[in-house]
């Protein structure tokens, strides 16, 4: 049995980057998607956009789905070496993200390894443009403190590295706290410092975060 990754590596933001090899222009186009129907949206208005380009390949990554595109170009020319390139890229892979590289041919034959660097080379470059972040998977936990106290625990938790995603102000404030599973031990262990043993949290569910663009 396989255990689900707790984080991954994904873009940080959209990007686009052009190279050109023997004057045919290779436009790659990247973009964070969240499922296999919104990859094959990001193709479809690419095309639409650049009709008249000659190619418009793709190769996109999330969870565990894989596909690619050569798109007219021969066989595994194109779509396998832009998956290639997501699948190795920072060692780990980026996920959740589709790449398009659109190809306006210059008239001149590239050849099938000339087509192989190429299409790895835009996708590069286009990774190089968007940046990594990486996702998390934390497991939330609200914590209700007096007003008196709330200001000076939160800039504590913060300092400490914990991830504080929301704080609703009412009677009591509550502070909702993003902490991987590994580390609520530490989580119990550090609200007992600071609140003299009277802190404890209740679990609310789970989610995905972002951390700072790496």
């Amino acid at each position: 049995m396989t255990t689900p990754a707790s984080s991954y590596l994904t873009i940080a933001r959209s990007a686009e980057a052009e190279i050109e090899v023997k004057r045919s222009r290779f436009r790659c186009t990247l973009e964070r998607v969240e499922d296999e129907t919104a990859a094959r949206a990001v193709v479809d208005r690419l095309r639409r956009e650049h009709w008249d380009a000659r190619h418009h390949c793709s190769a996109f990554r999330i969870g565990q789905v894989e596909r690619s595109s050569d798109d007219g170009e021969p066989a595994g020319t194109a779509g396998a070496p832009m998956l290639e390139v997501l699948r190795g890229h920072a060692g780990a892979g980026v996920s959740d993200v589709v790449a398009v590289v659109t190809r306006w041919f210059g008239g001149t034959l590239l050849g099938a390894g000339g087509l192989v660097r190429a299409y790895g080379d835009a996708v590069r470059a286009g990774l190089d443009e968007a940046g990594t972040l990486r996702r998390t998977l934390v497991r939330e936990h609200l914590l209700e403190l007096g007003h008196a106290d709330a200001g000076r625990i939160e800039s504590e938790l913060r300092a400490r590295g914990v991830a504080v995603l929301d704080t609703a102000y009412a009677a009591q404030v509550t502070l909702r706290l993003g902490v991987p599973p590994d580390e609520e031990a530490r989580l119990v262990a550090l609200l007992a410092e600071l609140t003299a043993g009277m802190g404890e949290t209740r679990v609310a569910g789970e989610r995905w975060v972002d951390s700072l663009p790496l």
